[in-house]
């Protein structure tokens, strides 16, 4: 990346987080990323308490890797599973497990292979696409790896991430579409016949909210690609199921990691239905994301008990 290239994209990002204080605020940003300092100094007095009485042995911890698209409520699952002792988390802005967003896989190995947490959680959205490569490669390394892929109300996806990221999903489309951003993390995972369709349209009159409705389905599609679907070690979780009823949505993730339920992994959660409020878009845009987002339900209503 050349230095022009790498101002821009920093004046870009400081512009986008502008742009989201305005519209969120700056309570919405303090909670979303758990910046308050009491929270955050209490959290680390009692998973140092829980290593003193009940850490595991170096080696014996199991990763886990919370997965999907960008702005599908990953932040608020992470919160609750941060307020498990027994989880070590590291975020995608965590330098000690990631790389401009994306993960170091070696560094996160070593992380879960001196860590005396009984779960290594990491959030390598970036990266959903190599699922399945990091569950096989703990697997080899001996650890139990396990992945939570969230997805999220496509509309209500769509508005979030225009407000923090702006257009980004149209600018990511397009560089795929020419040719020029096929090694972007963006493309990577995207099936032959996925790129042939961004290449089949016309990007010069998609917008921006188009846009991210189809970086929506074509990221979501990784879920079924992978084969994710037919994996043990792997859940799909509706953030619109956490947000109606957190006990009953918390429930398989318990049960997947054999993690015994806690009501505080829940109560930063504000019960309520978020319907879904969808914008007049393309007909052939709509089709795309109710196809998949009918895919996306029916194997969740699968998972069920």
């Amino acid at each position: 990346m050349t230095p022009e290239n790498s101002i821009r994209q920093g004046w870009d990002k400081a512009r986008r987080h502008v742009g989201w204080l305005r519209t969120e605020g700056i309570a919405k940003i303090v909670e979303e990323d758990n910046l308050r300092p009491i929270n955050r100094t209490r959290e680390a007095l009692t998973k140092w308490r829980w290593r003193r009485a009940h850490g595991v042995e170096p080696g014996t911890a199991r990763p886990v890797y919370l997965v999907g698209v960008q702005r599908s409520g990953t932040n608020m699952l992470t919160r609750g599973l941060e307020r498990a002792p027994s989880f070590e988390v590291h975020n995608e802005n965590d330098r000690r497990a990631f790389r401009n967003f994306r993960l170091d896989v070696a560094a996160a190995e070593r992380l879960v292979a001196s860590s005396r947490h009984a779960f290594v959680l990491f959030k390598p959205l970036c990266d959903s696409h190599l699922t399945t490569q990091l569950l096989d490669h703990s697997a080899t390394a001996g650890q139990s790896g396990a992945a939570l892929w969230v997805y999220r109300d496509p509309d209500a996806r769509a508005r979030s991430a225009l407000a923090k990221f702006g257009d980004a999903n149209l600018q990511a489309m397009r560089s795929i579409a020419d040719g020029s951003g096929l090694d972007s993390w963006q493309a990577l995972g995207l099936t032959a016949t996925q790129l042939d369709y961004v290449r089949s349209l016309d990007w010069s009159v998609t917008t921006p909210y188009e846009a991210a409705l189809i970086f929506w389905a074509l990221r979501n599609e990784i879920y079924f690609s992978l084969g994710l679907d037919r994996r043990p070690d792997t859940i799909l979780t509706r953030y619109e199921d956490l947000l109606a009823d957190p006990v009953a949505a918390f429930a398989p993730i318990c049960n997947l990691l054999e993690l015994e339920f806690d009501p505080q992994y829940v109560e930063h959660i504000e019960v309520r239905h978020a319907p879904a409020d969808p914008a007049p878009v393309a007909p052939h845009v709509r089709d795309l994301v109710d196809a998949m987002l009918d895919r996306l339900q029916s194997a969740s209503t699968d998972l069920q008990p």
